[in-house]
């Protein structure tokens, strides 16, 4: 079927790639030039702005939008509406906060367009091994959308959760799982990392974990190949990032009275790993140092 993807990063990139080898039709924009050409190269048609890729899209119009999260959503959603007739279809398939969804669902309606949300996980690697789509929707716009879902998924990785916003949602809980198996990798490893005296080889280590044990998974898959290339891990800095999920799912924890500790945890795991010197550890030394005469490291010394 034909559909238009806007936003060609890593991950609608690929997702328009998968789509052209599933011989499904992509009309592409994004804001480099470099990006559409390197599609069109591949058999997608290029489009120049957004009111020329949906006068090459017809109706009714299947638009996928992969942009950011936040501002960019709604800017594009700007300048999509006034060329989108009734009856077309937007999917918003990247980490949108599930309630912006809503609230956008409700602005398409109002217009008598289909506002779908497609809580999209794979990451690079789901060019060659699928993804997994978490959708959200009204039935009949999900139902028309779903050549494409499949093309897109694994076998068995699409599933229509729920109403407009459920996509996000489960998409959002699904993030904040990760958190907490990614913090709980990371303790266990820095603890082998830490029994010098063992000389414990880490990638060898991870590859048996992925055979048999109950701890096997995906992501320490990916431990092994990051343990074969470094296994010190010296060319990285322990900086993590987090893209919002982890802190909405933490919220709607909060507002749903559901202890989630864990998940907690390994978010605030995160904003201590952006610390250079943490001013509250220095507190704790401080005080250690008054009530007890614990001895303290001073400001640029190693010992």
């Amino acid at each position: 079927m034909q559909l238009a993807m806007i936003g060609l990063g890593r991950m609608g990139g690929n997702m328009t790639e998968r789509l052209l080898r599933n011989g499904h039709s992509v009309v592409v924009f994004d804001r480099s030039r470099e990006a559409v050409d390197k599609y069109a190269a591949k058999g997608a048609t290029p489009a120049n702005n957004l009111a020329d890729m949906c006068a090459k899209l017809k109706p009714p119009r299947v638009i996928w939008i992969m942009v950011p999260a936040g501002k960019p959503v709604d800017d594009t959603l700007d300048e999509l509406l006034p060329c989108s007739p009734p009856g077309d279809i937007i999917i918003d398939g990247g980490n949108s906060n599930y309630r912006e969804t809503i609230r956008r669902g409700e602005r398409a309606r109002e217009k008598g367009l289909h506002f779908v949300d497609c809580g999209t996980s794979g990451g690079i690697w789901g060019l060659e091994n699928g993804y997994c789509l978490m959708v959200g929707g009204e039935r009949e716009a999900v139902a028309t959308c779903e050549p494409v879902f499949h093309a897109l998924a694994q076998a068995g990785g699409y599933a229509h959760v729920g109403p407009t916003g459920a996509g996000h949602f489960v998409k959002m809980v699904h993030n904040g799982i990760e958190y907490g198996m990614l913090q709980a990798y990371a303790e266990g490893y820095e603890l082998l990392h830490a029994k010098e005296e063992f000389g414990l080889d880490l990638a060898k280590i991870a590859e048996l974990w992925n055979h048999g044990s109950v701890v096997r998974s995906w992501l320490n898959e990916l431990a092994v190949r990051a343990f074969e290339k470094d296994a010190e891990l010296s060319a990285l800095r322990g900086y993590v990032e987090d893209s919002g999920e982890g802190r909405w799912t933490v919220q709607e924890a909060i507002d749903l009275n559901v202890p989630a500790p864990v998940i907690t945890l390994s978010l605030l795991a995160r904003f201590r790993s952006r610390q250079a010197d943490s001013f509250g550890a220095k507190v704790i030394a401080a005080l250690r140092n008054e009530f007890g005469g614990h001895a303290v490291r001073k400001s640029g010394t190693d010992g």
